[in-house]
């Protein structure tokens, strides 16, 4: 079998992969394989299961979509301990969705993503298109997150004066999540959902130098001097053209009266 992956993959990996194209590569209501998730990304341990989206035939994906049998979790195709293959059942159409008009952590699910096996044409070039950072509404976004980092931080304050331990724990997730929101947007770089946003922030070049120690001081120890050290790093960065009462009223109208406007919800940017 022959695939292209963009970083080392551990033997015990490939060996998995292999043999989870061999599963499937003759089966007629599957038309490719695609090799994600850590393994993909270079992020794997030695115990990291295998992620994959497997290609369905429209005919076979609509069967399956009726009855939601749309994963596929097989452990007897791993010789390594605690080793699987878990993956999706998607089609064609999804597939172009995704590069027309997909999120940011849909996109980036496919970065590093490779084809293991396929029998359909350009199905690399279309995998290609699809982990790209939308430039359409970058400074929109770019406007928001500072907005949201901005309320992380107020919610903090209001939530350690009022000794709430829920509003604390949240203030300083939402914080820590707008913030790396901010500045991977800041780079061009796409938000990989929340499992690997600590690590995809560590990566980008040009961020507040002191930015990763606050950013894990406040998940450590959630309190308003942390939260505060955290929003400064971010403030002074950059000119971000957000003033206080206008993250206060972009909260009130975008946020909390998005419902009148049926926009998507933040956390799905």
């Amino acid at each position: 079998m022959a695939y292209t992956a963009s970083l080392p993959i551990r033997e015990h990996h490939q060996r998995a992969i292999h043999q989870l194209a061999d599963a499937y590569r003759d089966d007629p209501e599957f038309l490719g394989l695609i090799i994600g998730g850590s393994v993909a990304k270079g992020f794997a341990r030695d115990d990291s299961d295998v992620d994959f989206l497997i290609i369905a035939t429209d005919e076979s994906f609509d069967r399956r979509l009726a009855a939601r049998d749309l994963f596929i979790n097989r452990t007897d195709l791993c010789d390594y301990e605690g080793g699987y293959v878990d993956g999706k059942i998607v089609n064609l159409p999804f597939l172009e969705a995704v590069a027309a008009k997909g999120n940011e952590p849909s996109r980036a699910a496919f970065e590093g993503a490779f084809v293991a096996y396929s029998r359909v044409d350009g199905l690399d070039e279309l995998i290609n298109r699809i982990p790209v950072y939308p430039e359409a509404g970058h400074e929109a976004r770019l406007r928001a997150f500072y907005c949201m980092a901005f309320m992380g931080h107020w919610l903090m304050n209001e939530a350690q004066r009022h000794g709430n331990r829920y509003a604390i724990t949240r203030a300083a997730s939402q914080l820590a999540l707008y913030a790396g929101r901010l500045i991977l947007a800041h780079n061009r770089r796409l938000f990989p959902f929340h499992k690997w946003l600590p690590r995809t922030l560590e990566a980008v070049p040009d961020k507040p130098a002191d930015m990763i120690s606050n950013f894990n001081r406040l998940l450590d120890e959630p309190n308003t001097d942390h939260a505060a050290a955290l929003f400064d790093s971010i403030r002074s960065f950059r000119d971000w053209g957000v003033t206080d009462l206008e993250a206060y009223t972009w909260f009130m109208t975008d946020v909390e009266w998005s419902w009148m406007s049926d926009t998507t919800p933040m956390e799905d940017w």
